[in-house]
Parts: C-alpha cells; sequence; structure tokens
C-alpha cells in the first residue's frame, strides 16, 4: 500500500490527477492493482453554538452549528451534543458508507440541514453498543469551521495498492523508492526527508560493543539513544501507518515502522537496560529456544541468524524480535540496528517459522546500504522531534558488503536493436536524466551508473534498455513481424514418441488417465517388477503421498477400483508418466489395464472380452505401430502380483522393456490384465524409417497346418521354426486355433501360413514342396507331430 499523501513529500504531485497517474505507472510497468479513495465529499468541520431541546421529542435536540459559511440548524439525538464542541458536520448531498445520502428536511416539524457524525456512522470505527452509547464525534483541533473534515480523519488520503512483479526489487516497497518511480514518469525530482538531528558528547561506543561472527550478515549498524518519552505519536505518523496497513502503537515503536515504510529498511530497537552491553550476530545452535515478541517459544536450526547478548538470542535477525529486550512503556534507552542480512536466510527461517512479517519480506528482497544508514539517521531525527530523544554520538558499524560501482558501458544502437525502435542520443540521455542514473557521454557511447536503490538492475545494455523502454512507453513501441525462415512445427524426441503411444491407444479404445507422480508406503512396495530402490520425502505434505513411484500399476489398479465402485464393468486404462528411483533416475513409462469386454455389440450380443491375448494384441499393435515389428518377443516369467501362468516379460533386440500379465487373484480377485512399457527405452532403440512396400498383383495361396505340441514348448519356437523353413516365399503366419489337451501333457495348435511372390503367380507344386519342407523340418527339429 502507497500513500500519495506520504509520497508527496518526496515529489511534486500537487497538481496530478491521480487516477490518471495510476495508469501512465501501470504503463511503465509496476501495476497498480486498485486507487482506493476513503474522501467523502461535504463533509466539514463545524462548532455547535447553541444547542436546546427539540419541542417536540423527549430525546432530540435542536442545535445552531457554525459550518463557516453560515450558522445552519441541525436536529441531532446524541446524548454528548452540547454548545462550544467542534464536531464533524455531513452537508446536504453527503454520501455516507452504505449509500446514505444526507439531504435537508424536517425531523418532527424541526428543519434540519444535515447531520452531526459519529465515527462509526464514517465507517472509522465498528458500529457496536461502546461506540454509539459514545455518541457523536468530539474534535480537539485548531481547524476553523468549514475547513474540509478529510483533512482532519485522513481520508482525504489516495491508496495505490500494488502489484509488484517478483522481478522488480524492493524499491516499490516504500515510499522514497515509489517517489522515484513516479518522478521518472513525470520528469521531476525527488527530494530525501531530513535525517539531521543533534547528538550528544556521551558516545555510543562507552555503552556497546558490537561483534559478527557469521558470513550472513555483511552490514551492521547501531545507534543509541536514551531518554525517550514513550507516548502517542503524532498524528500524521499513525494517519500514514493506518494508510499503508499498519496499527498505529505508540511514537517509538511507529517510528520503527514509519522508517521502514519510508525508506525500505527495517530497523529494530532494543530496550538497552534489558539488553546490556553487548551484541554478537551469529548462526544459531541446533534446537536453541527463543521467546519471540508473539509471545510464542520457537526452537531454531544452524541455519538461522540470530543477535545475542553474547551468549543468550534476543532477536532472529530480519523475523522478529524476542520478547526478553522488547520496548515497553517503562523503556528510556534503546539501543537502535539498521543490518542488512543474507536475504536467502531470512526467506528459509521466515518460511520455516511461519512467520511472514513487513520486516521479512523486504530483508527477503535485498536492502540498500546507503538507505541502511539514512534509515537510523532518520530514526534518530524522528525520535529527536517526536520522543524527546537524546541521540549519543557516533555509529558502531561493521562492513563487509561489496560497495564495487554497478557500470554499463553501451551504444544508443545496442538499445534501438533490442527494443526495435530507432532512439537517438539525445532521446538516450533524457530517459536517463528522468531515471535519474549518472552517466557520462563519450564519443560513441554511454557510460552509466547504476544507483544502489535499483538493485534489480544489472550491469548490462538489455537491463538499461528494458529501463529506456518502459519509460519512452511500450505503447510507442512499433509492432514488426520477425524476418526469420520458418518451418513446420513437429514433435521431437522423445515428445514425439509420446503422442504417438496416445494417439495410438486411444485409437485402440483405451481411456487416458492421470494420477499423482507421489504415493503411499504400501502402493509403492506392489508391481515392482524390476527391484527398484524407491525415494521417500523427508518433509511429505501426508502419508499417502511419502514415496515416489517406479511403476504406474499401482495408481492404474486405484483408478480401476474407483471405476468399479461406480459400476462401470468395461475398463480400458492408459496413462503415461515419468518415475523416478532413489538416484533420482527418471524414466518415462505407459501402462495399460484392461478389464471386462474390449468390444461390446449390443444389438448382435456379441463381445469381445479381455483376456491375456487381448492385451497382448494391444502391446503387439502398439509395438508395430511405433516401428519395431519382428524385433519384440514375449518371455514367460514371474512377477510379484502378477499370475505366474499368465505373466511375461516383453524384449526389444533381446533387452527387458516391460511386463505383461493378468493381476494375481490373491491380490485382487478380478480378472484383470496389466502391461507396462518403459518408454524411455524404447525412445532410445532405433527405428528404421518406414519403407514403401508395394501390394502385390499376384493371387496369394494359403495352407493351413497343425501340430501336437508338448505343453511346455512355446508356440513361439515352432513359429520360428517355420518362418526358417518357409524362406521368402512364406509371408505370413498366423495362429487361429488352439486345442488343450489333445492328448496327455500335449495342446494342438494350428497355424495358416500365407504364400505369395511379388513378381510373378506362384505354382501349387512349388507351393508344395515348400509347405512339406516346412512339416518335415519343425517335426524333426522341434520334436512334434503333425496332426490328423
Amino acid at each position: 500500500m502507497i500513500s500519495l499523501n506520504w509520497v508527496k513529500d518526496y515529489v511534486d504531485i500537487e497538481n496530478e490527477n491521480l487516477d490518471e497517474l495510476a495508469v501512465k505507472i501501470t504503463k511503465a510497468g509496476v501495476n497498480v492493482e486498485k486507487v482506493i479513495k476513503n474522501r467523502i465529499d461535504n463533509l466539514v468541520i463545524g462548532e455547535i453554538v447553541e444547542c436546546y431541546d427539540h419541542p417536540n421529542s423527549d430525546h432530540l435536540h435542536i442545535c445552531k452549528v457554525n459550518i463557516g459559511s453560515c450558522i445552519t440548524q441541525i436536529v441531532c439525538g446524541a446524548k454528548n451534543v452540547r454548545p462550544g464542541i467542534k464536531v464533524i458536520v455531513a452537508l446536504p448531498d453527503c454520501i455516507l458508507p452504505g449509500n446514505n445520502e444526507i439531504k435537508a428536511g424536517k425531523i418532527r416539524g424541526e428543519e434540519s440541514n444535515g447531520m452531526i457524525c459519529a465515527l462509526f456512522e464514517l465507517g472509522l470505527e465498528e458500529k457496536n453498543e461502546e461506540n454509539y452509547n459514545k455518541g457523536i464525534a468530539e474534535l480537539e483541533t485548531d481547524l476553523t469551521p468549514g475547513t474540509d473534515a478529510n483533512i482532519y480523519l485522513g481520508t482525504d488520503d489516495t491508496i495505490y495498492e500494488l502489484d509488484v512483479h517478483k522481478h522488480r526489487n524492493n524499491d516499490c516497497y516504500y515510499h522514497i523508492g515509489f517517489a522515484y518511480e513516479i518522478a521518472s514518469i513525470l520528469s521531476k525530482k525527488v527530494s530525501l526527508p531530513d535525517i539531521k538531528h543533534k547528538e550528544d558528547k556521551d558516545s555510543i561506543s562507552a555503552h556497546f560493543d558490537l561483534k559478527v561472527e557469521t558470513d550472513k550478515c555483511p552490514y551492521y549498524t547501531a545507534k543509541m539513544v536514551k531518554n525517550v518519552n514513550i507516548k502517542e505519536s503524532p498524528e500524521f505518523i499513525k494517519k500514514r501507518l493506518i494508510a499503508a496497513g499498519m496499527r498505529p502503537i505508540n511514537n517509538v515503536v511507529d517510528i520503527s515502522n514509519y522508517v521502514m515504510l519510508e525508506f525500505g529498511q527495517p530497523l529494530h530497537f532494543f530496550d538497552k537496560d534489558k539488553l546490556g552491553n553487548h551484541i554478537l550476530v551469529r548462526l544459531a545452535k541446533e534446537n536453541e529456544p527463543i521467546k519471540t515478541l508473539d509471545g510464542i517459544d520457537r526452537k531454531l536450526t544452524t541455519n538461522d541468524i540470530i543477535i545475542t547478548d553474547g551468549n543468550k538470542p534476543v532477536c532472529i535477525a530480519g523475523v522478529m524480535g524476542g520478547e526478553n529486550t522488547d520496548v515497553d512503556e517503562n523503556t528510556k534507552d534503546i539501543l537502535i540496528e539498521s543490518a542488512i542480512f543474507d536475504a536467502i536466510a531470512i526467506r528459509y527461517t521466515s518460511n520455516r517459522l511461519n512467520l511472514k512479517s513487513e520486516a521479512s519480506i523486504r530483508y527477503g528482497k535485498g536492502l540498500n546500504y546507503e538507505y541502511t544508514n539514512m534509515a537510523i539517521e532518520r530514526a534518530c531525527h524522528l525520535l529527536e522531534k517526536y520522543a524527546d530523544a537524546t541521540i549519543l554520538s557516533g555509529t558502531i558499524i561493521h562492513d563487509k558488503i561489496d560497495k564495487t560501482a554497478k557500470v554499463v558501458t553501451f551504444k544508443t544502437n545496442e538499445v534501438n536493436t533490442l527494443l526495435g525502435i530507432t532512439l537517438t542520443d539525445k532521446d538516450i540521455e533524457t530517459e536517463l536524466d528522468r531515471l535519474m542514473f549518472e552517466y557520462t557521454k563519450k564519443t560513441d557511447s554511454f557510460v552509466v551508473t547504476i544507483p544502489n536503490r535499483r538493485l534489480d538492475i544489472d550491469p548490462f545494455v538489455n537491463d538499461i534498455a528494458e529501463e529506456i523502454g518502459r519509460l519512452y512507453g511500450y505503447h510507442n513501441l512499433v509492432s514488426t513481424l520477425p524476418k526469420v525462415e520458418t518451418r513446420r512445427g513437429v514433435y521431437v524426441g522423445d515428445v514425439k514418441i509420446r503422442k504417438e503411444i496416445t494417439k495410438r491407444l486411444r485409437t485402440l479404445g483405451l481411456n487416458e488417465t492421470k494420477t499423482y507422480t507421489l504415493t503411499s508406503p504400501e502402493m509403492a512396495k506392489l508391481f515392482n517388477y524390476d527391484s527398484k530402490e524407491q525415494l521417500a520425502l523427508p518433509n511429505p505434505m501426508s502419508l499417502d503421498k511419502s514415496v515416489i513411484r517406479t511403476t504406474i500399476l499401482p495408481s492404474l489398479i486405484n483408478i480401476y477400483e474407483y471405476n468399479k465402485a461406480r459400476n462401470i464393468k468395461d475398463i480400458l486404462l492408459y496413462e503415461i508418466s515419468k518415475t523416478y528411483d532413489k538416484n533420482y533416475t527418471e524414466e518415462l513409462k505407459v501402462a495399460m489395464l484392461i478389464k471386462g469386454n474390449y468390444i461390446t455389440n449390443e444389438w448382435s450380443h456379441n463381445s469381445i472380452k479381455c483376456d491375456f491375448y487381448t492385451l497382448k494384441g494391444i502391446v503387439e499393435n502398439l509395438l508395430n505401430y511405433l516401428g519395431f515389428k519382428n524385433r519384440y518377443t514375449f518371455v514367460k516369467t514371474t512377477a510379484p502380483e502378477l499370475h505366474p501362468g499368465m505373466t511375461a516379460k516383453i524384449l526389444i533386440d533381446r533387452e527387458e522393456v516391460g511386463i505383461i500379465g493378468r493381476v494375481h487373484p490373491n491380490y485382487q480377485k478380478d480378472e484383470i490384465y496389466v502391461s507396462e512399457l518403459s518408454v524411455t527405452k524404447l525412445y532410445q532403440k532405433q527405428i528404421k524409417p518406414i519403407k514403401f512396400k508395394e501390394a502385390t498383383k499376384y493371387p496369394e495361396i494359403v495352407k493351413d497346418v497343425a501340430f501336437v505340441i508338448p505343453n511346455e514348448v512355446e508356440s513361439e519356437i515352432i513359429k520360428k521354426q517355420i518362418q526358417t523353413s518357409g524362406g521368402r516365399l512364406l509371408t505370413d503366419i498366423t495362429i487361429f486355433d488352439l486345442y488343450p489337451n489333445i492328448e496327455e501333457n500335449k495342446k494342438s495348435i494350428a497355424y495358416k501360413l500365407t504364400f505369395s511372390d511379388p513378381t510373378r503367380t506362384l505354382t501349387d507344386e512349388e507351393v508344395m514342396t515348400v509347405f512339406n519342407k516346412i512339416i518335415s523340418e519343425v517335426t524333426t527339429k522341434c520334436n512334434v507331430k503333425i496332426r490328423d
């Protein structure tokens, strides 16, 4: 919150339209989220010169009120109304909070030209019984009757609520910094507040010494004041603190907050008598205790910066002071701290302790050491003026801060190239003058020194160009289309294969789901077929999301249970997601789950039931689509939570890339089939470009053959032997029939063999020669017999 009345102390905006100014500031890159005006028109200071009872009421009074331009009559029912007091008068046409419009009229037959107001009627106090019984507001002021009452109430202010971009530094979080922003936009100058004060002959060095034992405190200054008179703050300080969203407490505490909102530098006031004569700045010990100003006992860690009296902590640096050195109504001597601490450490401590404060926000964004010095002098000036303090001479300083000036050299054409516009050297000079950046002009270049108040600007030409561009006006930049070669946008790399898998599985009827990468320890133990060690989070948000999964299958089972509970019988799912092991090795996987009917035709009452071979067919279709045809095999295996008789590992080029099987009945009674493939391994495999193959013009010859095979012999062995024996004329092999237990411990598998030649028509004789060769070699080499 920025008070424009406060900003007027530093830059002249007296005749500016503040609504239009908000638009200019927003266009220059600092977003004014809201313009807040609490002003109430037709509200004046009045003085009651006469008051008597209403003739037609037992509680109303008729008042003659001096409103400056005249003496008017107002009917009032407050118990405390009487002659001689100054009051707040709402004149006719005044609109009070709640859209309550005041009009002239008659009350019980007597003329009334306005309303004498209580504070709760102006929205400045809560409307409750206590405030109602106080009656109208009695003013202690030298303001003459007829004066705008908003001046007395402080409601003549305009407040800007800012939405400051995270890359913008601390300068827009305090009034002087924002005054520089306004001055740059309006081409005006900034005048800084008075920091002069008298100093006593007594020196701080006689009462205090400082030691810093951590690099996280590069700058620390301290001054001492004596004999402070703690009392209520002046009205202007209270009003400005309220406008900025802070509650006034007393003159000493309010001055600390006032200077912070003025210079952006948080201060801390220690009760010198409670503190003692020594300050040691160090890192906390593990579990070191401190009771903060909010009365809470807190445990610190070795990452926290603390202020100590040489022994015990008295303040969590940059976050909150300790209760053992707080300033109270009995405080007389104060030690003032104005320091710079490591911004990252302050943010860490503030977040860990859940202690977000105005001070920690500013410390966490970084501070300007010049304002660190000015802020402590300003605090002394205000304490001397408004708390009757005696300022001891000297300042204790610990200084390890890098004061190297940020200097950047650039040419005008570099700025023009970055902004895409044409500026002259004179234009650059004008914008640098508006920014109040010191510079020298050489023959063909500028040498600019960036002021310390702008910590967000680095000494690079692009940062300077951005500042010049925003003041020149983004709306003045001419839009031009880039002149570059364009090319067709396509998916590449692992994104491409991921998109292809998604497209294919949706085509095959599966529905995509998305689940959390984090899972529970119990779920993480399931389906760990590749024996990967899992990573548990050190600070999980909940137990059911505490382990990073190495497989997607348990999550798909959860989705299955969710759908089953909603009476969905046919469930076809897939998910593509990244998994991680304990060594943070990332692997992209695709998992599939099917259950129920794969295809259902309600009209003809036909359906294809989901089984192992259905899912195997989906996997084969996917791998063929990706370009792995004739490169993959399925090898029988066992895996946790999968049926031992219906589980196979999937190999491509003899490397395992996944698994397929039925979920074990002991784990899930329903007939569920799952598969999981490593997309990362698929992506790493080389895929040959797809070649065009012309469809044959000549007829095919199809032969069927069935073999009686021992149960332990896999069909893949027979199929490979058929392929080898068939040679180039054998173009396709399809299994179309299976008879289990046709003989004891034997099964019958029937194959359809397709023969063709792209150059000619085959004869029955040459096909039969190859066909008989296949039968002979299969029966001999595989120790099987042909089925009659």
